[in-house]
């Protein structure tokens, strides 16, 4: 019988003579499958197996930890892009802008919402089930020649993102931040909608208060100096009173409102059961929010 063959080959590559075998699975590896660790090497498998049972590091809100603000790019691009879409076609406006119930008459016109309408008349807006308007009327915003700001409404909403949203995504994940950003979006609109249901509003100015509230739990939260934190807070307010002669009061005050709820949840969620109490926050928010909806428009019709 011939002696067995002293000759061994990668588990990978057969045809390549080596003499290293893996620390964990104890098979032979070449030097392209050769990966270095803390004593040895290991093969390209167990390399891939141990990365998964790594516990991902984690915030203190229980968020993925991320280099890239990839969701503040995207919102602020998603801002740009609808704007440039007003510049194209104004009609946009009135067609995708939060607005709960308007008339619009024969000639084209738009006139003061009343549940029951002479012939020729027809609905708009959330009483005629345009419910897409509660979100689309947050990316939105004032075209270059109307209102008081004209195209500075946009940059200085674009500008406050920029310098919450990348702070807040680094902190909550972004799963997280998406529904903080969009759930203050909706609180602002349905405050609109209780409040002054016959004004057509845009603006990200309800989600960016929610940013706003966000930065303040979050700064208690984290132990930061709130000397700062405080005179940050203090000039968001007084711009709620001061914007409230020529803005919508009602959407800043509802992103406010809900984004300091969401965020209280994110922060003092108990760690063991943490994701199922911060998701049960959003959801319940979102019912909350919904019935209010529904209940307001069911009231004007």
């Amino acid at each position: 019988m011939e002696p067995e063959s002293a000759v061994t080959t990668c588990y990978r590559h057969p045809k390549v003579e080596c003499h290293v075998r893996c620390i964990r699975c104890d098979r032979y590896i070449c030097p392209d499958c050769m990966r270095e660790a803390a004593v040895g090497h290991q093969c390209p498998e167990c390399v891939k197996e141990g990365a998964r049972s790594v516990r991902q590091a984690r915030t203190a809100f229980g968020g993925r930890i991320t280099a890239v603000p990839l969701v503040t790019y995207v919102l602020i691009a998603l801002n740009v892009l609808a704007y440039v879409g007003e510049l194209v076609r104004p009609e946009i406006v009135d067609r995708f802008g939060m607005l709960g119930a308007w008339l619009v008459g024969p000639d084209g016109g738009h006139y003061v919402w009343q549940a029951v309408y002479p012939p020729g008349f027809a609905a708009e807006g959330l009483v005629e089930g345009e419910w897409w308007r509660l979100l689309t009327g947050a990316f939105l915003h004032l075209p270059p020649t109307e209102g008081t700001f004209g195209i500075l409404h946009i940059v200085m909403n674009m500008a406050a993102l920029w310098n919450l949203g990348r702070l807040i995504e680094s902190q909550l994940g972004r799963i997280r931040y998406v529904a903080l950003y969009l759930l203050s979006a909706l609180g602002g609109s349905v405050l609109v909608l209780l409040l002054a249901p016959e004004a057509l509003t845009v603006g990200a100015s309800g989600a960016i208060f929610g940013l706003g509230a966000a930065y303040y739990v979050m700064s208690r939260r984290l132990g930061y100096d709130m000397n700062a934190v405080n005179r940050f807070m203090a000039g968001l307010l007084l711009w709620l009173l001061i914007s409230a002669a020529f803005t919508s009061w009602e959407g800043h005050l509802g992103g406010l409102l809900a984004g300091g709820l969401v965020t209280l949840a994110f922060a003092y969620a108990p760690r063991e059961r943490r994701s199922l109490v911060q998701a049960g926050a959003c959801v319940a928010l979102l019912v909350l929010l919904a019935v209010l909806t529904v209940g307001k428009v069911t009231a004007l019709t």
